[in-house]
């Protein structure tokens, strides 16, 4: 249950820091790569103080082992995997895709590819189970999304909550 609860909270300032930083980029006063060294310098200070805690076993949650402690596959792994690829480049094609494009398309693509690949390396690297109710999730994530992202409307399309047109910024977030 923690763990859902988690993903909840994550999920959820996730959505809300993208549509500030959206906000920001489409103002033309921030460029992406200045709005990502933002978001780390800020992060940063917190990420070092929650490691301090966590090690000590002062929040609630399991205890983290010291970094002092990590082999030299387990650092390659984070290193490479988790720092070059899903940190930088992926913060870097994220943040240039939010300077683009509108937060409702741009997110639902980024946000819902991870879980399709993240399942597919499971159960095809990591040699976790496939079976078809994840098969049958992947099907309705990538339908969600062609729905979410696809330019033929539907069934009509509502204005946007803030009166404004699809360029507008959200009232809250001028």
């Amino acid at each position: 249950m923690k763990a859902i609860l988690f993903a909840i909270l994550a999920g959820l300032c996730w959505g809300i820091g993208e549509a500030c930083t959206r906000s920001a980029l489409h103002a033309g006063r921030i460029g992406p790569i200045s709005a990502i060294t933002v978001r780390s310098l800020v992060a940063i200070p917190l990420l070092v103080a929650t490691y301090w805690l966590m090690t000590r076993g002062t929040v609630g949650l399991k205890v983290e082992p010291p970094l002092a402690q990590v082999d030299a596959t387990t650092w390659a792994k984070l290193v490479l995997g988790s720092g070059l690829v899903a940190g930088a480049v992926a913060m870097i094609c994220f943040y240039i895709a939010l300077s683009l494009g509108e937060v409702s398309v741009v997110k639902p693509i980024a946000f819902s590819i991870a879980p399709v690949v993240g399942v597919l390396l499971g159960w095809l690297v990591l040699g976790e189970s496939m079976d078809a109710r994840k098969a049958i999730a992947i099907g309705l994530i990538v339908t969600g999304v062609l729905v979410l992202t696809t330019s033929g409307k539907l069934a009509g399309t509502l204005p946007p909550a803030a009166g404004g047109g699809a360029e507008s910024e959200p009232t809250g977030l001028r």
